[in-house]
């Protein structure tokens, strides 16, 4: 395969929250060999925030598909020869997802009803596939002693629990800590729906990091990042894993998310400037609510 391969690296709609993990993941993806644009937001979304109306939610994924299409029609193939790893690195037409629930939906309902030239992989396949690439980046050590904070639903179609295991023990210094809990559901998000659910997952969780000793939780997806930095005011830490690879490589993510979350004053962490650029008043009715919610056990 070539180093110039073409790819999409889509992080979907929720992640625009998380500005820093973006930038270090498109980092890493061009660090470990595959030239993948980033896209996301509104413009490319799956439709599942409209899974009520068939109609506008096959809309939006039509639109999706539509603009991947083009993107990557000058994709070249990818090389038959190659490694089955390899040509799922990134090579000739592939969109490489972060959400899971994007990634499901691209499989399973938006693929299906609009035909793609690109072949849909998982980051952490992507980053797995490399990782003796990846290996030579990570030389800061990392004193932690990490819990992965792992779910079973989209485990089973992707085994994001062990490649993202496997490659936080490339982190010199960090301890993975074994505990056999895992959450229901594909990530946290899933769980909001059922009264109580998440209340105890996240309580699981905490006794988990007690009973193993761990100091950092470790989370895999965007959704049970931002319900989990909360937990930090029970005395841990919260990481997401591309925060921890970044720590080892020395790039600068901060996780500006968890700091407005557990501030005593979002909207001044934030700062006047940064909300008025926003929008003063969206962020005021969308913003602060949801960073002034309590953890949730």
């Amino acid at each position: 395969m070539t180093e110039s391969a073409t790819a999409i690296f889509w992080y979907g709609c929720n992640m625009t929250r998380h500005g820093e993990v973006i930038r270090a993941t498109t980092r890493f993806l061009e660090a470990v060999g595959v030239a993948a644009e980033p896209s996301g937001g509104p413009a490319h979304c799956c439709g599942s925030p409209k899974d009520a109306s068939a109609r506008i939610n096959e809309g939006m994924a039509r639109r999706t598909i539509t603009g991947f299409n083009a993107r990557l029609a000058g994709a070249a193939d990818p090389d038959p020869q190659a490694a089955p790893s390899d040509r799922r690195t990134g090579a000739g037409g592939q969109v490489i997802t972060w959400c899971p629930s994007c990634h499901m939906n691209m499989q399973d309902s938006m693929a299906p009803v609009t035909p793609t030239n690109f072949e849909t992989v998982h980051i952490t396949e992507v980053l797995h596939a490399r990782q003796e690439r990846l290996r030579p980046l990570l030389a800061r050590p990392v004193k932690r002693r990490v819990l992965l904070h792992q779910h079973l639903g989209f485990n089973g179609r992707v085994p994001v629990n062990s490649m993202v295991a496997e490659l936080l023990r490339l982190v010199p210094g960090l301890t993975l800590a074994e505990h056999p809990y895992r959450a229901p559901g594909h990530m946290c998000s899933s769980l909001a729906g059922v009264p109580g659910a998440l209340a105890d997952a996240q309580r699981a969780t905490l006794a988990a990091m007690a009973e193993t000793g761990a100091d950092t939780l470790c989370t895999i997806f965007h959704s049970c990042h931002r319900d989990a930095v909360a937990l930090e005011r029970h005395g841990i830490q919260v990481a997401n894993w591309i925060h921890l690879l970044a720590e080892s490589a020395g790039w600068p993510a901060e996780d500006e998310y968890k700091a407005w979350r557990n501030a005593a004053d979002a909207g001044a962490a934030i700062g006047a400037e940064r909300m008025g650029a926003a929008g003063a008043v969206a962020v005021e009715k969308l913003v602060l609510p949801e960073l002034a919610k309590p953890p949730v056990v």
